[in-house]
């Protein structure tokens, strides 16, 4: 990858970036989840089971993990699929240098709105619900990794599961619902050792499990820690996996997308407007 492929991603990013600001539909999607986030917070007044840790924080931590791993899993392949759809992989193909610069347009773009949208969510809980924040330097260091970490994980992952699903219709359907089964089997909005232990094993194959538990060291004081399965914060173990699954999803994303980038063709695309105007799906 050239550095004039490098300058056309970063250029392309930033564009996108100010449309999305632009967009009031787009940007009310990602407000509304940072609403649910603080309504369910503002609602819950126990402790966490065995701690004086409040109830309230280990859901707000969950849910910062959860909006990282939704924008990485549901948004991002949406978009690629949807501009699958429109011909824009097909107009990038006979571009020199085209399909770089647009995975490093969209990584910019999927990074800066899942940051800025965990800085709202935390600063808003603070201002609002009386929030977790960390507490000292390591901790920030702490969320500072686990952020990066996490997005690398499931970014990838997002642009392969972009690479091949079929279209937009049924992109939400079938990612939408393993996604939110994670969202209850991880411990993001309660203490996971509430849920039976098959299930624990199961979450803790997955990243959201072990991102929300990074984000939890970051913001919950240590006393946190006996609701934990471990009955501790293993944050070796939270850099292990997140980076397996980063190196997996960097291993599919790049020949799937790839492979994406062949198969298409004008002749596909027509095929697929022809379809979708007679199903109704777009006019005619």
């Amino acid at each position: 990858m050239t550095t004039n492929h490098r300058r056309a991603g970063f250029q392309r990013g930033g564009i996108e970036l100010r449309q999305l600001l632009r967009n009031p539909k787009e940007m009310s999607g990602h407000l509304s989840n940072v609403v649910v986030a603080l309504l369910i917070a503002g609602y819950i007044g126990d402790d966490v089971p065995g701690t004086r840790t409040p109830m309230a924080h280990l859901v707000l931590a969950g849910f910062a993990a959860y909006l990282l791993f939704q924008i990485g899993l549901i948004n991002l392949p949406q978009m690629l699929v949807t501009e699958r759809e429109e011909g824009a992989l097909l107009r990038l193909r006979a571009t020199p240098g085209g399909i770089p610069a647009y995975l490093i347009a969209k990584c910019l773009l999927v990074v800066a709105t899942a940051v800025g949208t965990l800085a709202l969510l935390l600063a808003a809980a603070a201002l609002l619900v009386d929030g977790p924040l960390p507490h000292g330097p390591g901790e920030w260091l702490t969320l500072l990794w686990v952020t990066t970490l996490g997005l690398l994980a499931v970014v990838p992952l997002g642009a392969a599961i972009g690479a091949v699903l079929p279209n937009p219709r049924e992109a939400l359907a079938l990612v939408m619902l393993p996604t939110m089964g994670l969202l209850f089997t991880s411990g993001a909005v309660f203490p996971i050792t509430s849920l039976p232990v098959p299930v624990q094993q199961v979450a803790s194959v997955f990243p959201l499990k072990w991102m929300a538990q990074g984000l939890r060291s970051a913001l919950l004081p240590d006393s946190a820690q006996a609701a934990e399965a471990a009955g501790s914060w293993e944050l070796p173990m939270v850099a292990l996996v997140l980076t397996a699954w980063t190196v997996l999803g960097f291993l599919l994303a790049v020949p799937l997308l790839r492979r994406a980038a062949r198969r298409e063709s004008g002749s596909r695309l027509t095929a697929r407007h022809r379809k979708a105007a007679r199903s109704g799906a777009m006019p005619a």
